[in-house]
């Protein structure tokens, strides 16, 4: 079985948007269970092992970020450069496939006003549809892994698949999505999913990318890994961008 681990980057508010992060990227990586929950796992714990001396420490981007739980000792200028060349390499020979949807939030806006889709919700049917491509004609062939949030905010994303079951989306009959994906499942960040954390380390570069910021390594280990067509291309198959 298939699992899409989902994380996203930035906010999908559409009432205030920030000048210098106004796009909204909900991604993640698409792997096998089996691979996930072993070799997936092992790697990231040897990593953690490796760098932290202890596998109870949550990769997480904003935490690595602001060298904050755990992640103190990348205020080092030395260790902070031997983590991110050891992270490149974990994330540039690990087995797993990307996809993903950025919205630019302004343009989203300006092209829908008050009739623009929530940019999460937006997101999710376009990965569900990429996932049930990518899974194929295979009887609950995947599953869907989220992280779970506040309560307000866990409801709104249930509500969300249940449209998906329901309604479908652009390019899948809701029978075809019932057929090939088992259903969705939230997860919290405390409990330290191998998968989830792989997600959250290939979004970031993608909203940066998004933004027009300057691409650095993980960007292009991160396209390297994006869903293709048989041609190659990669936009449209493994990152959305909307509009478009």
């Amino acid at each position: 079985m298939k699992v899409l681990y989902l994380d996203e980057s930035g906010d999908h508010n559409l009432t205030v948007i920030d000048p210098n992060f106004p796009v909204f990227v909900l991604g993640g990586v698409i792997v096998e269970q089996d691979y996930a929950e072993g070799a997936l796992t092992e790697a990231l714990n040897d990593f953690k092992q490796e760098m932290f001396g202890t596998t109870n420490i949550v990769l997480h981007t904003v935490d690595i970020v602001r060298n904050r739980n755990g992640f103190e000792q990348l205020k080092d200028t030395g260790f902070r450069m031997n983590f991110y060349s050891r992270l490149n390499e974990l994330m540039r020979g690990l087995e797993y496939t990307v996809v993903a949807c950025a919205i630019r939030k302004v343009e989203h806006l300006q092209r829908y006003g008050s009739h623009a889709r929530n940019p999460y919700f937006l997101s999710l049917h376009v990965l569900a549809e990429r996932f049930c491509f990518e899974i194929g004609n295979v009887y609950r062939g995947g599953s869907i892994v989220a992280e779970r949030r506040d309560p307000t905010q866990d409801r709104s994303l249930e509500v969300a698949w249940l449209d998906i079951k329901i309604n479908g989306t652009t390019y899948l009959q809701p029978k075809t999505i019932t057929h090939r994906v088992t259903g969705m499942d939230l997860r919290a960040k405390a409990e330290n999913l191998a998968g989830l954390q792989l997600a959250d380390l290939v979004v970031s570069p993608i909203a940066r990318h998004t933004i027009g910021k300057a691409d650095q390594e993980d960007w292009r280990i991160v396209e390297g890994k994006l869903r293709r067509d048989n041609k190659g291309r990669t936009s449209g198959f493994g990152l959305v961008t909307l509009p478009k």
